[in-house]
């Protein structure tokens, strides 16, 4: 058995999650000796395993079905994570709903990241099996050494004393950015720091807005990757991920590796694999946000790290691989 793995128009998203989770799908099958290919002009495969809802999928799609392949769509996109990210965004959901529906009706099966994403899925009639797979994690990448943390607190002037909290993702409202910098106006006596691209994330009026009045204590040090991104998640005494939709949330996996504190909002995504007060902390409001800072901050309330870091290795790559080569017999089989 032979996979094709396609990923396309990898430069405008490899800073996304969905290109993290393309290359957490290669590390996977090489862990378990599943060959692939990532050649678009290979036809020496079985099965097509299609990441991006771009136009660039339909050769790929026509390529496979003229060659007698089996397709599997990984449905890392929904119609609900879609809407309140860039401008425009939610006046063209509907139609982009249309297109993933057209798209994902081209697969034999789909794979998904979460329970939560499968149901969503159902929803848009789908007549297709749907199966929840984890994107998985790298532990052995995210695993931050103390040659990691000080290259970051000498990147961004960090002292040892300083209370930092931060997050990772593009700057949309349907990612929290918002909900941050107001939590952080409320703190000024704590280091706020978002990773993500500025730029690409292109803001709706609301975040421009915000943007023009960051309060002295955010810090936006754009995209960052390799060891000072794992440095920041071995430093902050609280990852907070304040979305309000994801399918998965891979930022949320690397932070569970790195055994970093987590805040999270109580969202339907991080049901039922993510526990308050067992393995994070959950808020929905901005005073939930805040009152859960302080009291992680002065040590008033249990760490939840420990039980984080088992969700993390329950979605080891390795296993990540096995689940997936599951799928992969029962499509070749149809």
């Amino acid at each position: 058995m032979k996979i094709k793995l396609y990923f396309g128009m990898e430069n405008a998203i490899k800073k996304s999650g969905i290109g993290r989770a393309f290359f957490h799908q290669k590390k996977a099958l090489t862990l378990n000796n599943i060959e692939f290919t990532t050649d678009k002009n290979d036809l020496d495969y079985d099965i097509l395993h299609i990441n991006t809802i771009y136009p660039d999928s339909i050769p790929m799609i026509k390529q496979a079905r003229e060659n007698n392949k089996k397709i599997i769509y990984h449905a890392h996109s929904t119609e609900e994570d879609f809407k309140n990210s860039f401008m425009f965004s939610n006046t063209f959901a509907g139609l982009y709903k249309k297109w993933l529906v057209y798209l994902y009706n081209t697969a034999d099966v789909i794979v998904t990241p979460t329970p939560y994403s499968k149901s969503l899925l159902e929803s848009y009639n789908l007549d297709k099996d749907i199966y929840a797979i984890s994107n998985g994690v790298d532990l052995e990448q995210f695993n931050p050494t103390e040659e990691q943390i000080d290259e970051f607190n000498k990147r961004f002037n960090i002292a040892s004393d300083d209370k930092i909290v931060i997050s990772v993702g593009w700057l949309f409202e349907r990612k929290g950015f918002d909900t941050f910098v107001e939590v952080a106006r409320e703190m000024p006596h704590v280091k706020f720091l978002w990773f993500g691209d500025v730029k690409l994330s292109n803001p709706t009026a609301k975040i421009k807005k915000l943007l023009k009045e960051l309060p002295d204590n955010v810090i936006l040090p754009g995209y960052v990757s390799g060891d000072i991104i794992k440095g920041a998640y071995g430093r902050a005494n609280v990852f907070f991920f304040p979305s309000r939709e994801e399918t998965e949330g891979i930022v949320v996996l690397e932070a569970l590796a790195c055994k970093t504190q987590i805040l999270l909002r109580d969202i339907p995504a991080f049901d039922p694999w993510m526990i308050d007060q067992v393995n994070c902390y959950k808020g929905k409001t901005n005073e939930d946000f805040i009152d859960y800072i302080n009291k992680i901050l002065n040590n008033e309330v249990p760490s939840t790290v420990e039980e984080g870091y088992n969700v993390a290795k329950e979605r080891d790559l390795l296993l990540i691989g096995k689940q997936l080569k599951e799928v992969y017999e029962k499509v070749q089989s149809l």
